[in-house]
């Protein structure tokens, strides 16, 4: 029993170990109420080191009564009033054009209060951090705005949404923020906002404990693939089992004096493996 403790220990210490901020979960608790890092995230993404975040939340749920609701990876506001949605994305399908749209929407409906003039509207920035180019430009950054087709100036509304390449990691400020994404030991990351936290997370007790729902998830999705393991073994068990059944009962149809064509037929054996039986048979 204390065996199998110990080997769990160790797995889950493993599993914390292998954590980058690529992992969504670990990402929210990089920046959970860690206003330095969100700062350092917004201020290399948009190129502007004047930014100030006030505060940074996690998983915002946002209610939508008319239609659907959502679930914001982070959400955070600068000292100006301007809101920022940051979404971290490993799989294409989950930054389509029209989600960002529908984020971008979604923020302007929950953040202009009843009375509120439109001209209060906040800005607002939806962010996407993709693990592929998914805009397939090979750019570092896609910042898209309206503009007006006649002339090509831009629709100043205050929207703003970014697409941001993580392939691209090079030595400018983005790309070293880029590659700490990917960084999995604090030592090893360039951004110091970044290092005491991971520090706390991956090497504390309490940090340890402040990461159960990550452990928890990665036990479950374990437990599924086992699960799925075992339904393909025992699966293989069978077809194993039903094989040499219909090879038996070749063997004795074949020793019967049957012809290959009948015993075929009623062993649902191919024809090369009946032929193949016989020839070993007449051996």
């Amino acid at each position: 029993m204390q065996t199998t403790e110990v080997g769990q220990n160790s797995e889950i210490k493993q599993v914390i170990s292998s954590l980058c901020m690529m992992n969504n979960r670990f990402m929210n608790f990089m920046l959970d109420d860690n206003k330095k890092a969100a700062q350092v995230f917004l201020r290399v993404i948009l190129g502007d080191d004047k930014i100030k975040v006030r505060n940074v939340r996690i998983q915002s749920f946002i209610q939508n009564i008319y239609g659907h609701s959502s679930q914001l990876d982070i959400l955070a506001q600068d000292s100006k009033g301007r809101y920022f949605n940051v979404e971290v994305q490993r799989s294409d399908e989950g930054a389509p054009a029209r989600r960002a749209r529908f984020y971008s929407s979604i923020l302007d409906t929950h953040f202009l209060q009843p009375g509120k003039l439109y001209e209060e509207l906040p800005d607002t920035y939806v962010i996407f951090i993709t693990e592929n180019d998914v805009l397939h430009d090979n750019l570092p950054l896609y910042n898209i705005r309206r503009r007006i087709d006649e002339n090509a100036k831009c629709f100043e509304d205050g929207s703003r949404i970014i697409y941001v390449n993580s392939q691209r990691r090079d030595n400018t400020a983005l790309g070293k923020l880029m590659q700490d994404l990917y960084c999995t030991e604090p030592k090893n990351l360039h951004y110091h906002e970044f290092a005491e936290r991971m520090e706390f997370l991956k090497y504390s007790k309490e940090g340890e404990e402040k990461m159960t729902d990550v452990i928890e998830e990665y036990a479950a999705r374990k437990a599924e693939a086992l699960a799925k393991e075992a339904v393909k073994e025992a699966a293989k068990k069978a077809e194993e089992k039903e094989q040499a059944n219909r090879i038996e009962l070749a063997q004795g149809l074949l020793a019967d004096g049957m012809s290959i064509e009948f015993t075929v037929r009623h062993s649902k054996l191919t024809e090369a493996e009946v032929r193949e039986l016989a020839s070993k048979l007449s051996a």
